[in-house]
């Protein structure tokens, strides 16, 4: 693979003058599947093969992809991307530039007990099936439930024009199920991720399938006898499950270079205090097992952990080669791909909050009046520092207890006088498994502890 890969470099180096060349080939193989209720809606299973070329011409970007390893087509998409650089370039106000980063050659495997491809597709629609059972069966009142399920093992291959030459395995293993329920007009929903890079043994040991499903199901019915909540501001106490989202949709966004380039808040605010001193951020690839972990991103550059917020002050950025650059700093091993369709931009990893030392108690016990939101449904934020996150899962805080479930819950506010208000944080931690959309769909992991904000906006439905 790799001598077909190089020869493509050397041949867009040579003939088309390029200054920089990278060619990303994998070889994956892929199951697919999502079940309703208990029937097999749509299934699919095989191989997904092809090849990224990209090209710096004259100080612009040029790229192409072939769904083929044959040597002519590859030559031809390396003609192509060269062409689309070449007229790119003489609209281009400022040559692109990368930093610099030193070459690697390496050979990155994994390991698992169970290897997803060793399991028979029915085997898997069985198991699935489980969890489908465990929700119907709950309670009546269940009126639908999903299972997505996903796996994809095989390898990716880097090769560029400045010596690097990777190959590293992928294994994941992901599942999405979601349900229904319904009594007396009021509707409701519940679902949970699944995601591992461990192997399927994520359904022996970290998420049985029965178990799963009655955490969905329990959900959903605990959510019909729950009241709706007073809106306005009010002090929270955030389980790390919406600290995680919040602090990938709500900060994490705004810390990637790209979008900061692009006019975002955080664009001039290296070096600013722009939350408490309890609030410290990291986005971190290097994780053993975690979902948005691996060894070298889509550039060929090392995964890192790399500190976002310290003490409240923003200490950094997520970056790609080229807005590395830019900033005069190296880049953070953040550019990531879809698979060989699309180009690497910058992605998040594994985006968390360092713990602190506040027992959970601890942190109730400062709230007379308040809410515990444990479990988030949805979120978004604009790049002007605003987000909101739905809550499926919340509970009122009567007097320093958890009380009664509430509701169509979300929190919104600006980001920026948000982290002002972390008043509190847990000593405790979870990371949890998710996939981002920003134009291109990637795995990735976010979370931390439980902390409380003093105050923040808190309304109906997100």
């Amino acid at each position: 693979m790799q001598h077909v890969l190089l020869k493509a470099i050397e041949v867009a180096m040579q003939k088309y003058g390029a200054c920089y060349a990278e060619a990303r080939a994998q070889r994956l193989y892929k199951t697919m599947f999502t079940l309703k209720e208990t029937r097999v809606e749509v299934a699919k299973q095989g191989i997904e093969n092809g090849v990224a070329i990209r090209v710096l011409v004259n100080g612009a970007w040029g790229f192409a992809s072939v769904g083929s390893f044959d040597s002519d087509i590859l030559l031809s998409a390396v003609s192509n991307a060269c062409v689309m650089a070449k007229t790119a370039s003489f609209k281009l106000k400022t040559p692109i530039k990368l930093a610099t980063t030193k070459p690697v050659i390496d050979n990155v495997g994994v390991k698992s007990k169970k290897n997803p491809a060793d399991i028979a597709l029915e085997d898997k629609i069985r198991d699935l099936s489980q969890i489908s059972r465990a929700i119907q069966t709950f309670d009546s009142r269940i009126k639908s439930c999903t299972v997505d399920y996903l796996d994809l093992t095989g390898s990716n291959f880097f090769v560029n024009s400045e010596g690097s030459n990777i190959q590293q395995d992928k294994m994941f293993v992901w599942s999405k199920i979601a349900a229904s329920a319904e009594s007396s007009g009021v509707f409701t929903f519940s679902r949970e991720e699944i995601g591992s890079t461990l192997g399927y043994e994520v359904f022996d040991d970290q998420h049985p399938p029965q178990e799963i499903g009655e955490i969905v199901a329990k959900r959903a019915i605990d959510q019909l006898s729950a009241k709706s909540l007073k809106g306005g501001k009010t002090p929270v106490v955030l389980g790390p499950n919406v600290v995680g989202v919040f602090v990938h949709e709500a900060f994490g966004h705004l810390a990637e270079a790209d979008l900061a380039l692009s006019g975002g808040v955080l664009f001039n605010a290296l070096g600013a205090k722009i939350g408490s001193d309890l609030v410290t951020f990291y986005d971190d690839g290097t994780i053993p097992g975690a979902f948005g972990s691996f060894k070298y991103d889509d550039e060929g550059v090392s995964a890192q952990k790399t500190l976002l917020i310290k003490d409240g002050v923003v200490q950094g950025l997520m970056h790609n080669r080229e807005t590395a650059y830019k900033f005069n700093v190296q880049s953070t091993g953040n550019a990531r791909a879809e698979d060989f369709r699309v180009e690497p931009i910058i992605r998040m990893r594994n985006t968390y909050m360092e713990p602190r030392d506040c027992a959970f108690e601890e942190l109730l016990e400062g709230v007379k009046s308040g809410y515990y939101f444990k479990s988030f449904r949805g979120g978004q934020a604009n790049i002007d520092g605003t987000f909101q996150v739905g809550i499926q899962e919340g509970y009122e805080i009567v007097n320093g207890e958890i009380g009664a479930p509430v509701r169509n819950a979300s929190i919104s506010g600006n980001t920026l006088e948000t982290l002002l208000n972390v008043d509190a944080v847990g000593k405790d931690f979870a990371l949890d498994s998710g996939r981002c959309g920003k134009g291109q769909t990637v795995f990735i992991g976010d979370g931390g502890p439980h902390v409380r904000l003093s105050e923040v906006v808190v309304g109906g439905s997100a």
